[in-house]
């Protein structure tokens, strides 16, 4: 459906895999509005058609890809795509973010989302050009790595210029984290890759030959320009993320006891440097790069097996390294690569390796798998990928082989998906929002309130004091801008350079002894949205959707697009029956301090967890009211 709003390419389609047929999905203006697309979008499409009946693996499970406004508009950082539908892994509603360049084709092709249902008769792949839709057989490129489907799907079209996904053998071969691979980006996280393994959809490529027309031409420049320059400015977004990418954030975490390590059991590794961001830019970066008109440029570009590929980030580095006491940054390397190949999420999959270690260790299922004992792990993913041995088991991640073998206190994951890099007993509020994130284990869908306990600002990291509010509040504005299309990385610079310059000046040491007194302050934001009717300098993603978009837009109605996903997500959520008691960490994290002689160094969660409740407008279990709902325009 067509929209007055620029930036949309204004037609949602609806592609039935069994009978191959197409059809378009109506999206109005009025729906652009309230969730302006990317996720949220996906959120909405998804609440009306599921129950809380539907199963990962089955033709009933919908899986959505949508694009941002904002990608093909040259705003900073504006090229992600997401993928939703119910996640193998977890059972429930998840979705998995990307970059690379398949979103701008999409658009380029005329289209925001697609809605992929059913399941293929076989094994094919999907060719969109324009308003063509071709489905052909997969029969040739199933089986392949991702490396080689990408170079054959090249060859098949024929063309050189287009987006292109696809699964490699761990989504063919239903690993419960199996990812999507777009141009060596990966949609790691929940399992999709598995969900089109099922469908037997083995990729999809799209180009298109459509304009993407901007609102306000001149004033769009001109606010990206000034956008750049505070980006390239800012020491996070213009400094530490281009010169070492995340992986950069290794040797602050150690500082800060955040550094996963032997499966959770501490937050600091003793050979931290063999595996941090400064090694890898050392001795093994060749170049940098990023995703379509990426401002930051974060991505590392490493050689291995004589090819230059995309380098680890910080959750392969230290999930792969630390985590499993891996001293061997070069076997990092190759294991990023190999994964990327087979199509594995490596945050998953390394946890529930580093599960299983400790389960062979504690005599709990004998697999021979060791810590600081790494030579074997190529042959481990491979038999992940393919479904053999031990790897059959390790395919269904820490969370089943723990209620299968017992272990469930160190079995490091929430609501089934494994947790991010991040150790959050030194970092609480990150603690909740791992705990609460509606897809589970995930830092960013977290709030990422880690950045303000330690690794941006050093807010009291152990209190729990305005921690739930802070939490809220990051998640509603990273579901807003992951929505618009746009990075989260964006979001970094947030923080005003003048705080994070001097990290023992006065004025940020200020700002990191008030903030655990300011929940009132973040409450009020947080209950009352349109208040806000402002355009901050420091948060420019509202101000680019007002000009190239042409849609009103301000600091208040931005939370609230945020709010609304995040609650709509969570609705569809209690339909597959998650509550209170789901939002849960293991017991090593609540209950077992990290320092014996510190009892703070743990999750206060269920302390946090009351007041976060409160502050989302949801009860006591866990669900949201009609009241809010209402106020949402959710019902």
């Amino acid at each position: 459906m067509k929209s007055k709003y620029c930036g949309y390419a204004g037609r949602v389609m609806e592609i039935d895999l069994g009978s191959q047929s197409v059809c378009e999905y109506p999206w109005s203006d009025e729906q652009r509005e309230l969730y302006l697309g990317g996720k949220i979008m996906a959120a909405k499409i998804l609440c009306e058609h599921l129950t809380g009946q539907e199963a990962a693996f089955s033709e009933d499970n919908w899986l959505v890809i949508a694009t941002g406004p904002l990608t093909g508009t040259g705003a900073p950082s504006s090229a992600r795509f997401d993928i939703s539908a119910i996640s193998p892994l977890t059972g429930i509603l998840a979705s998995s973010n990307c970059g690379g360049s398949f979103g701008f084709h999409l658009k380029k092709a005329g289209y925001d989302a697609l809605i992929i249902k059913g399941k293929c008769k076989g094994h094919k792949w999907l060719e969109i050009n324009d308003d063509e839709f071709i489905f052909h057989d997969a029969g040739e490129l199933w089986g392949t790595s991702t490396g080689e489907c990408h170079q054959m799907l090249s060859e098949l079209t024929g063309k050189k210029n287009f987006g292109r996904l696809c699964i490699g053998p761990a989504g063919e071969n239903l690993v419960k984290y199996a990812a999507v691979i777009s141009d060596e980006r990966a949609a790691g996280r929940t399992g999709m890759g598995a969900v089109l393994g099922w469908k037997g959809l083995k990729a999809i490529t799209v180009c298109g030959s459509k304009s993407l027309e901007v609102y306000d031409r001149e004033k769009t420049a001109a606010y990206i320009k000034k956008w750049v320059a505070y980006l390239k400015n800012h020491p996070l977004t213009g400094s530490q993320l281009p010169n070492m990418g995340t992986a950069g954030l290794v040797s602050s975490m150690q500082a800060h006891s955040l550094l996963a390590t032997r499966n959770y059991a501490a937050g600091q590794f003793e050979d931290f440097e063999s595996v941090s961001g400064e090694a890898l830019a050392e001795k093994y970066n060749v170049n940098n790069s990023g995703c379509l008109g990426c401002t930051i440029k974060c991505r590392r570009n490493v050689t291995v097996e004589n090819k230059l590929v995309k380098g680890p980030e910080l959750e392969t580095l230290v999930l792969l390294g630390s985590n499993l006491l891996n001293r061997d940054i070069e076997s990092v390397l190759e294991l990023n690569y190999l994964a990327d190949e087979l199509g594995l999420d490596t945050i998953s999959c390394a946890n529930t390796i580093a599960w299983a270690m400790e389960a062979n260790e504690k005599g709990l299922w004998k697999n021979g798998l060791e810590f600081g004992k790494c030579d074997n792990l190529p042959t481990i993913f491979e038999d992940i990928a393919h479904r053999r041995g031990i790897g059959d088991e390790l395919a269904e991640g820490s969370k089943r082989l723990s209620e299968k073998y017992g272990g469930r206190d160190f079995a490091i994951h929430s609501k089934g998906l494994e947790l991010a890099a991040y150790e959050p007993r030194r970092a609480v509020g990150q603690g909740l929002g791992y705990a609460v994130a509606n897809r589970g284990g995930c830092h960013i869908n977290g709030g990422y309130a880690v950045i303000a306990e330690g690794l941006g600002l050093n807010a009291d990291p152990q209190t729990p004091k305005a921690k739930a509010d802070l939490t809220m509040l990051l998640q509603d504005l990273m579901e807003a801008i992951s929505a618009s299309g746009q990075c989260i990385f964006t979001s970094y610079a947030f923080f005003p350079k003048a705080l994070l310059a001097k990290p023992n000046g006065i004025l940020t040491k200020s700002v990191n002894a008030l903030l655990p007194h300011l929940g009132w302050a973040m409450r009020f934001i947080n209950r009352f949205p349109r208040l806000f009717a402002v355009n901050l300098p420091i948060i420019h993603h509202t101000g680019i959707i007002k000009h190239a978009l042409g849609m009103k837009m301000d600091l208040g109605r931005y939370i609230e697009i945020g709010e609304r996903g995040y609650t709509m997500e969570r609705l569809i959520n209690t339909r597959f029956g998650i509550s209170a008691e789901n939002d849960r960490l293991p017991k090593r994290l609540t209950d077992v301090p990290q320092d014996p002689n510190d009892p703070t160094t743990k999750v206060p969660l269920e302390t946090m967890k009351r007041t976060y409740y409160k502050a989302r407008g949801w009860d006591d279990n866990g669900i949201p009211t009609e009241k809010t709902l209402k106020r949402l325009k959710i019902k």
